[in-house]
């Protein structure tokens, strides 16, 4: 089954100072989805922001709230992102100890659930709750930092990825490194959802993350 590109920003790269103002640009620069990285400083050695932030952001935009969950333990969070205004919520299969049990609860409270799989994670984690999941994130950087490099063995792995899914209506998600030159290798291996930090956010101006994520959509595109 094809499924339409998205482009997902990460806020990580935004201007942390006018928060606010950078997602309603990014949104009307046309972002799909608008990608929440939280960091704990204890799963991944930094610290971003928790839920408090995005509740206060999720009245500037009414784009798919794309939420990553770097945090361990995760599941006493779930449900303050929850309501918080998180549509998606991304759980790391190395975080919690009963992955079953953290989708449930997801979907449990009304959201929808994804795992997130750091680049070292074989795919076979994911075989027995396939039919728990609406996403899966492929790290294809090491997490807990913007602008790494991108890790090509991560290619076959969305491969797998995908051959795994089947016909089931799961969502392929790619972070770490994506630009128009990566993407549509990523694309072309089955993925159907881009996270880009600063290559979105390059430039400082809405016409300038206009035309950077025209760029990386075009790119996915013709893969």
């Amino acid at each position: 089954m094809s499924r339409d590109i998205l482009i997902a920003p990460s806020i990580l790269a935004s201007d942390f100072s006018k928060l606010g103002q950078e997602v309603r640009d990014v949104a009307e620069a046309g972002a799909d989805w608008i990608h929440l990285d939280v960091m704990d400083g204890h799963f991944v050695p930094n610290i971003t922001f928790g839920p408090d932030i995005i509740k206060s952001l999720r009245a500037h935009s009414d784009k798919i709230f794309d939420t990553h969950l770097m945090i361990e333990p995760c599941d006493p969070y779930l449900e303050a992102f929850a309501k918080a205004g998180s549509d998606i919520i991304t759980v790391h299969a190395e975080a919690t100890k009963h992955l079953d049990r953290s989708l449930q609860a997801i979907r449990n409270l009304g959201k929808k659930a994804g795992v997130s799989l750091n680049p070292h994670t074989p795919e076979s984690v994911l075989e027995y709750v396939l039919d728990r999941l609406d996403l899966i994130l492929i790290m294809t950087v090491n997490p807990g930092f913007g602008g790494q490099k991108f890790i090509h063995a991560m290619v076959e792995k969305t491969r797998k990825v995908k051959d795994m899914i089947g016909d089931r209506p799961i969502d392929i998600e790619i972070d770490g490194g994506v630009t128009p030159e990566t993407a549509p290798l990523v694309t072309a291996a089955g993925a159907n959802v881009l996270v880009a930090g600063s290559a979105v956010f390059k430039g400082g101006t809405i016409d300038s993350y206009g035309a950077n994520i025209a760029a990386i959509r075009k790119a996915a595109q013709e893969a």
